[in-house]
């Protein structure tokens, strides 16, 4: 198994860097293609759910984590609230609530769990890597 980890401010620019950070990373571990976008994208919409719905103390940061084990690609983000994401219908005319859809239609499996060491929650999106 290989992991990478970083703590970004729950803040509007923190999706972009998550992002920079994620294709670093992927061209460190020789992922690319189709597998690369569809991480960036997941990762994206995890980090914007962080920041817009989980309602957190002034000061606390979000988690990134990254990993690839058997022949998956795991794309996780922590935050400090321990309320579960709900998916939830969006109206043809909003402009938003189709993040945890778009994860569900991109991910091969996704889930929420609480922290392991601390407060809050982890949610994370799993994609298959090409043999």
């Amino acid at each position: 198994m290989a992991e990478a980890q970083w703590r970004l401010p729950h803040g509007p620019r923190s999706a972009s860097r998550a992002r920079a950070l994620l294709r670093m990373q992927l061209v460190e571990w020789e992922i690319g293609g189709d597998v690369a976008q569809t991480a960036e994208i997941l990762l994206s919409e995890l980090v914007s759910n962080a920041i817009i719905h989980a309602r957190t103390p002034p000061g606390r940061q979000i988690g990134l984590r990254v990993a690839q084990y058997d022949g998956r690609l795991r794309v996780e983000v922590a935050d400090a609230n321990s309320t579960r994401p709900e998916p939830r219908e969006a109206d043809t005319d909003d402009e938003r609530g189709r993040g945890l859809a778009i994860i569900d239609a991109l991910a091969a499996r996704w889930g929420c769990c609480p922290r392991l060491h601390g407060i809050g929650k982890a949610t994370w999106a799993e994609l298959a890597l090409p043999r």
